[in-house]
């Protein structure tokens, strides 16, 4: 089974280390798109990912359409708060990807605009502009996961 979360120039080191958890703890292959707004070795991203960072597949990637050339073919999702459609409204199947963008701007129009009918969003309040990014890649990889009967998980 392989599911994809790919962080499209992700900026808060301790993010990307939850995600990275997170894609231990679940066997999800994290792909991360440049620039990142962090060095790898950065101690911050060390620690949020304490010491399973030996148990993530980790791609990285000069730009997101040499993910979307690497892998033509493959369905990809993409997180948003102008989405139409929440992540539940979905049916996933094994090889999706499930797209991310930056902490403070999200994804970028074009990808959006060009990807409309399979951008999602997570319901919230009008309070706050948008979810923590590592909380809502864990909330959309868990759906996915529970839909696929949780595969090689305990």
């Amino acid at each position: 089974m392989a599911l994809h979360i790919v962080l499209v120039e992700p900026e808060i080191p301790a993010n990307t280390g939850n995600i990275a958890r997170t894609c231990a703890a679940t066997g999800i292959h994290l792909h991360l798109v440049r620039p990142l707004g962090f060095n790898t070795d950065d101690r911050t991203l060390k620690r949020a990912g304490l010491d399973y960072w030996y148990a993530v597949q980790i791609e990285y990637h000069d730009s997101f359409a040499e993910v979307m050339e690497k892998y033509a073919g493959s369905r990809f999702f993409y997180a948003t708060t102008k989405a139409d459609k929440y992540y539940t409204d979905f049916q996933y199947q094994d090889g999706d990807f499930f797209v991310f963008g930056k902490e403070t701007k999200g994804l970028p129009m074009e990808i959006i605009e060009a990807n409309r009918e399979t951008c999602m969003k997570m319901p919230m309040s009008d309070k706050v502009r948008s979810l923590n990014l590592s909380n809502s890649a864990a909330i959309v990889v868990y759906e996915a996961l529970r839909q696929l009967d949780f595969p090689e998980l305990a």
